[in-house]
């Protein structure tokens, strides 16, 4: 068994994701069986991140994979996940990837999970996720923002939606509906004025966030009352991106740490927010606690700057009550086998977990997969967008296969 998943051969290249910068792919082969994976990249980034590349650069990146790890890669057992993440970790010897470098380690570690499921004839989902009852996540949509996924968009970075339609097609359509209905509505708002879209291919113009925030009730309600469907809202706020060290730094006005905690408890109850991510600078565990007490039974409360990821903050998190949920973005840590475990550590504490893109994204389609995988409650991509639409459109053929 363990020779006939013996590594073979592994390889790295440089290309471009979806913003036109560089990032890393690897592939690795056992025998005549292949695993390809394309790493994203984030613009909003936690602190606690591991670093994406080597000296902050994807050629040295691979110049490294093939000077120092690639021979240590073949010949290792492929289906010995954990041991061959833990053996990236041991040729890296650094606690957050800096000298391989996470996007590396991302698309290596994912790579390695293809190429079994390949020689097995399984789909990488049923592979990751072993013998369960798949389920497929809701897809939730970045469709209005700004931050640090555009220029001169709202403060708020992600306004979101979501849907509760039958099919999975049917929810992705609608919203996508609810993405154009914004747009039109926005250039009613801002007449002769250009509306372009940010990284995620969400809607951007230079409108308050309380604006935002009609525009996106205004939409929602139209397309669920004209597709009889129910509508949810969220927002990634990205809070540490706003937050100097003692205030939260909108376009017009500022706001201490308590007005804060309250400004985000009005968006759930007065205007309908049921899906709230990053609402609070993320060393602050107990402000995020402040608001999950107040409106986590009306909303999910996500942490994703909070968390990055990580088994060992997600658990300080859920001893201090900080939220309901968890973003989860496998780059964000660098292996599959460490996602899964703060996938565990979530899971065992009835937290729900949301898979995430990342704003610079490949065409690559692994999230998806790992959204079953997962069971996650909702998969976080854009709405339009041919590497958004990779992910989304994937997750269609699995629910048609899963039907059969």
């Amino acid at each position: 068994m363990n020779d006939d998943f013996r590594i073979t051969d592994c390889s790295a290249r440089v290309i471009l994701d979806s913003r036109g910068n560089t990032t890393v792919e690897a592939s690795v082969k056992i025998g005549n069986f292949i695993g390809t994976c394309g790493a994203p990249s984030g613009a909003s980034t936690g602190a606690t991140e591991v670093i994406p590349f080597r000296n902050g650069s994807p050629e040295e990146t691979v110049e490294n994979f093939y000077a120092r790890v690639r021979q240590r890669l073949i010949g290792f057992n492929a289906f010995n996940q954990s041991g061959f993440d833990d053996l990236l970790r041991e040729i890296d010897g650094s606690e957050n990837f800096a000298d391989i470098g996470g996007n590396l380690s991302t698309a290596l570690s994912i790579a390695c999970a293809k190429a079994v499921a390949n020689k097995l004839g399984i789909p990488l989902y049923r592979y990751a996720g072993g013998n369960f009852r798949a389920k497929l996540p809701k897809p939730l949509g970045n469709v209005l923002g700004g931050g640090k996924h555009a220029i001169n968009g709202t403060t708020i970075q992600e306004f979101l939606v979501s849907n509760s339609s039958e099919s999975f097609l049917k929810a992705i359509m609608v919203n996508s509906k609810i993405h154009k209905r914004v747009g039109q509505l926005l250039s009613e708002k801002l007449p002769g004025q250009s509306i372009g879209v940010g990284d995620e291919r969400a809607w951007v113009a230079s409108i308050s966030d309380e604006d935002a925030m009609d525009i996106m009730k205004r939409a929602c309600n139209e397309i669920s009352s004209e597709e009889k469907v129910n509508v949810v809202m969220g927002s990634d706020l990205a809070a540490s991106n706003f937050f100097d060290g003692s205030s939260y730094n909108y376009r017009n006005h500022k706001l201490s740490r308590d007005q804060q905690i309250d400004f985000v408890k009005a968006m759930v109850k007065e205007k309908g927010f049921t899906i709230i991510e990053d609402p609070m600078d993320e060393e602050d565990f107990d402000g995020f606690s402040l608001i999950t007490s107040s409106v986590g039974s009306r909303a999910l409360i996500v942490g994703d700057d909070l968390y990055t990821t990580n088994a060992r903050r997600i658990e300080k998190g859920i001893e201090m009550h900080s939220t309901n949920g968890v973003l989860i973005k496998v780059n964000q840590i660098g292996t599959l086998t460490e996602t899964w475990r703060a996938v565990k550590a979530a899971t065992e504490a009835s937290m729900k977990n949301v898979i995430s893109h990342r704003s610079g994204e490949t065409t690559d389609d692994f999230i998806a997969h790992l959204s079953i995988a997962f069971s996650s409650s909702y998969i976080k991509t854009g709405t339009i967008g041919g590497e958004r639409l990779a992910k989304l459109n994937e997750l269609v053929r699995i629910e048609e296969e899963l039907k059969e």
